[in-house]
């Protein structure tokens, strides 16, 4: 079979395969109906074509993305040693991803996954290498390692004889261009078609999606504020390793600017009762921590610490327990903060 090449360089995510392949993916929904809108999506991943790939496990769903650079915790693992961004990118980052979160949801689109992994910096065309050798010489060669079994035996039907390990852009490929996008829908939902749940990462996991209550886009406010502060120190506010629900929830009640909504008591009742982790926190609060972990710091502030005191009010206005307290994206743009 031919193979068609043009000069374009894209992104391809290959889908879990489904046996049953009825329809538009939940993703591909929402991506279709972003397609009206991307002159207005500066900072949200566009999707350029998507297609169906028959394999040996069922069909997988390809979409096909504009090609992107590195996403903020590669960013940082790879350029600063400190472990976080100089306090002036950050800032620019937490704006942008401000502005893409609230186009989304200015067209009644959630992202549900949002967090610093989905956050990815744009990098130049790449069109001009019409060499494919030098693309290889700016991602480098593809790592291929080849599937085996433990006990020697041949691998099952279905299983890849072999696996690649993921590209990452090249020292020199980092242009400081400052420019991100959001990407990821593979959560997102229009607010006409609202799942039962979501498998945001826990620690940055809203907590009406824990208590099972109703969902709705807010799941990507209170996101949304365990991301700028991750931004800015590093980290995000809650704990992230052997977290669980109960302990995630004791926590958010000492950050959180409000009470825990009455609905969840009895439920949280529950959670405590049926786990021996200790719920009784001693955390400092979100501004105390976040001014901890910004100060105290090997990496030298570019911030004032009134920055930092403005940044937690800011921070605080997303990560309330009730999910309609909580500041809209464009609220929170709205501070004159992030014009300074």
């Amino acid at each position: 079979m031919p193979v068609c090449r043009d000069d374009l360089y894209v992104a391809i995510k290959v889908c879990v395969a489904e046996k049953d392949h009825g329809g538009e993916t939940r993703e591909l929904q929402t991506l279709n109906k972003l397609a009206s809108y991307y002159r207005h999506l500066e900072h949200v991943v566009k999707l350029l074509d998507n297609f169906d790939l028959k394999g040996p496990n069922g069909i997988h769903t390809c979409l096909v993305y504009e090609l992107l650079g590195p996403n903020i915790p590669d960013t940082i693992n790879a350029y600063f040693p400190g472990g976080r961004l100089p306090g002036k990118l950050a800032k620019s980052i937490a704006k942008q991803s401000l502005i893409g979160l609230d186009s989304l949801h200015r067209y009644a689109i959630a992202h549900g996954d949002l967090h610093t992994r989905n956050l990815t910096f744009t990098v130049p065309s790449m069109d001009y290498m019409t060499k494919e050798e030098k693309f290889i010489e700016m991602l480098g060669k593809p790592e291929i390692g080849l599937v085996r079994r433990s006990d020697g035996k041949d691998l099952e039907t279905g299983i890849p004889e072999y696996i690649v390990r993921s590209s990452s852009f090249r020292t020199h490929m980092w242009n400081w261009a400052q420019s991100i996008k959001i990407i990821d829908f593979g959560e997102s939902f229009l607010y006409t078609t609202v799942p039962q749940t979501l498998h945001t990462p826990l620690p940055v996991r809203a907590p009406e999606v824990i208590f099972q209550d109703h969902i709705d886009y807010r799941v990507d406010l209170w996101s949304m504020g365990c991301m700028l502060f991750e931004l800015f120190v590093g980290q995000p506010p809650f704990d992230t390793f052997l977290i669980t629900p109960t302990i995630l929830v004791a926590q958010m009640q000492e950050m959180a600017s409000d009470e825990l909504p009455e609905r969840w008591h009895e439920k949280w009742e529950t959670m405590k009762s049926s786990d021996d982790e200790p719920t009784e926190s001693t955390a400092p609060d979100l501004q105390e921590w976040l001014e901890e972990l910004y100060f105290n710091s090997a990496q030298i502030p570019d911030l004032t610490r009134q920055d930092i005191v403005r940044l937690g009010r800011i921070i605080g206005k997303l990560l309330r327990l009730e999910p309609s307290a909580r500041a809209s994206a464009k609220q929170v743009l709205d501070d004159p903060w992030f014009d300074e």
